[in-house]
């Protein structure tokens, strides 16, 4: 990827307030289905098997893992509780033909195995589409601003707030830059940071509203959740994260578009990854099996799901920390371990697209990113495909409105959802030629999105259970990554750093 664009703090203010959206295609759609009829195995074609290794979860990990180990010879087994492959990368059939993705798309600068990945099986990118005017829509009043800008796309708050902004911005990243990726509850300060929630720091630094505002809205589109329910220090971890061994990770990669995290689409959605990936793997990917028990006897673990038990020398688990307590382990897992999952809830997280004839909003000269103060959208993006034959208007509900609208009916969503993109967009946003929504928190195997996150004291107490093996059992999944935690990058490679932790021992 190329090199990032280097700003004065003042010129890289939290923007780009989401980091993940949706694509318009149907390759998704026809490779799902392929991949269901004939590629992967079911639980019922086989009611057992014997392997160097099983992997719990098909999703980017799962897969990543599965195809290094057999790579190297081993045989491999990958038990997926869905009907699909992909975990929380998944494409939404649109009604009037094509798919619209429903969790994790974006790449960008330094997410450089998720791109390795998709070139080495053939899935190309596209810019995402950045052209025109963002919106904020604060205090009742809609203002356009131009992305390239003297303040680059900086929101036009109040002086005061933009400096304010600039100084909080520029301290997160010099405290990010103290913390161990591979181990932040080592940091120097890490105690100190880890007894305060994100909040509690904010209040004390972002004394400005308008430069509260900025963060309170950066920090919602980044993890899904409220500034009170993260530890300080596990959001200094994630802006270290975001980036490489190279280049120190930053919150301008984190929140921006171009030269950021949102930088790039997948061609055909990004759920193509896995389905290509899953199809190289053939019938050692096995749907529709749940995982309920890993049981150790001797030297060999039985994984048992609905409809097959797989007997293996080494078991991965690639399933959020939260998923992964949900299997009845006997041995039972060291306390550290048990007392981790318990305390890394997944957010919460939904993204609704409304579809129109046309991406009207460009003839309007708008670019359809919103950054909102109200209302149950609180940030927007243009999903229209690349060649623009549809509009497609996506945003994410995140945190506590997430949380309002879990038990509200689609008809009470979609009303809530379509009132914001009217104020937002004007009437013509009333009247999609259709509607799609998913709703994270309330799918049976992911229960929230679209990531783990930790509250004060769960890194320095539990951290290090993180990724330590528990006998022959070995973790994986974005959570367990040191770059790009919580992105389909962080996802890659943690499959990949698995497979050399299990080949080691094996």
């Amino acid at each position: 990827m190329a090199s990032e664009r280097q700003h004065s703090p003042q010129h890289s203010l939290p923007s780009r307030l989401s980091r993940r959206s949706l694509i318009g295609g149907t390759a998704a759609a026809v490779g799902a289905a392929a991949l269901t009829a004939t590629s992967a195995g079911t639980a019922s074609a086989a009611a057992k098997r014997d392997v160097d290794v099983a992997i719990v979860g098909a999703g980017l990990a799962g897969l990543t893992a599965a195809r290094d180990l057999v790579a190297a010879g081993k045989s491999v087994v990958v038990l997926e509780a869905r009907d699909r492959v992909g975990g929380r990368v998944m494409g939404l059939s649109l009604p009037g033909g094509g798919v619209t993705e429903g969790g994790g798309e974006f790449i960008g600068p330094t997410q450089d195995r998720i791109r390795a990945l998709a070139d080495s099986l053939g899935v190309a990118t596209f810019s995402t589409y950045n052209s025109g005017n963002n919106l904020l829509y604060k205090d009742g009043k809609k203002t356009p601003y131009a992305t390239d800008g003297i303040l680059g796309s900086v929101p036009p708050i109040d002086a005061a707030g933009l400096a304010n902004a600039a100084i909080v911005q520029a301290t997160l990243d010099d405290l990010a830059k103290q913390i161990p990726v591979d181990a932040p509850w080592t940091a120097p300060k890490a105690d100190e940071w880890d007894r305060q929630t994100f909040e509690s720091w904010l209040r004390a630094n972002a004394v400005i509203p308008s430069a509260k505002f900025l963060f309170d809205v950066a920090c919602t589109s980044i993890f899904s959740a409220e500034p009170r329910e993260l530890s300080l220090l596990f959001v200094l971890f994630y802006i270290a994260a975001a980036g490489n061994a190279a280049n120190p990770g930053t919150l301008e990669r984190l929140t921006e578009t171009a030269n950021g995290a949102q930088e790039l689409r997948f061609v055909g959605g990004s759920q193509l990854v896995p389905i290509k990936l899953a199809a190289t793997l053939g019938d050692r990917v096995v749907l529709n099996a749940p995982v309920h028990t890993i049981t150790r006897s001797g030297g060999t673990y039985a994984v048992t799901a609905d409809g097959i038990t797989v007997n293996a020398r080494r078991v991965v688990v690639a399933l959020p920390p939260p998923l992964a307590a949900r299997i009845t382990y006997d041995p039972l897992l060291p306390a550290a371990r048990d007392q981790l999952t318990q305390r890394l809830p997944m957010a919460s997280v939904g993204k609704a697209i409304a579809i129109y004839d046309t991406p009207f909003w460009r003839a309007d000269g708008l670019n359809g990113q919103v950054v909102s103060d109200t209302g149950v959208i609180s940030s927007t993006f243009d999903n229209s495909p690349p060649d623009a034959s549809y509009g497609a208007l996506m945003g994410f509900i995140e945190a506590d409105e997430a949380r309002k609208l879990d038990a509200a009916s689609e008809a009470e969503v979609r009303a809530a959802v379509l009132k914001d993109y009217t104020t937002y967009f004007g009437a013509k946003a009333a009247s999609p030629t259709s509607f799609v929504l998913q709703r994270w928190n309330n799918e049976a195997y992911t229960r929230g999105g679209p990531v783990s996150i930790a509250a004060p004291g769960v890194l320095t107490q539990y951290g290090p259970a993180l990724r330590a093996p528990v006998g022959g059992i070995h973790w994986a999944g974005t959570e367990t990554s040191t770059y790009w935690m919580g992105f389909m990058d962080g996802a890659v490679r943690s499959g990949e750093r698995v497979a050399k932790e299990v080949l080691a021992v094996l």
